[in-house]
C-alpha cells in the first residue's frame, strides 16, 4: 500500500454530514478525529454530529419520504442496484478505508 494512494484516497473522502441531499458541517463544527489504532496517528478529521444533527437528519428523512414511497417500486429497485453496482466498483476504495481505519 503506497502512502500516496492512501493521502489520495483520504483526501477525497468527504469530512461533513450529508443531510437533506447536501453535505454540511456539523452544528457548532464540531469535529471528531479519526485515529489509525496501529500507530495513534489521526488519519481524517470529520464533522462530529450534534444531537442537532440527528433531528435534522431525521427531519430531512421524513420530508423526503413521501416522494421516495411514491416511487414505483422498480425504480426503488434499480436505484438501490446502482448503489450496489457502485460500491462494487469501488470495493477496494473501501477496504483500504476499513483497513485505514482499523489500523491494519
Amino acid at each position: 500500500m503506497s502512502e500516496n494512494r492512501e493521502a489520495d484516497l483520504l483526501a477525497s473522502v468527504p469530512d461533513g454530514l450529508f443531510i437533506g441531499g447536501q453535505w454540511r458541517p456539523a452544528t457548532g463544527a464540531r469535529t471528531l478525529k479519526v485515529y489509525d489504532p496501529a500507530t495513534g496517528n489521526v488519519v481524517k478529521t470529520i464533522a462530529d454530529a450534534s444531537p442537532e444533527d440527528g433531528k435534522a437528519a431525521m427531519d430531512a428523512a421524513a420530508e423526503a419520504f413521501p416522494a421516495w414511497a411514491a416511487t414505483p417500486a422498480r425504480e426503488r429497485a434499480e436505484l438501490l442496484r446502482r448503489a450496489f453496482d457502485l460500491l462494487q466498483e469501488r470495493k477496494e476504495e473501501f477496504a483500504l478505508l476499513m483497513s485505514i481505519e482499523m489500523g491494519k
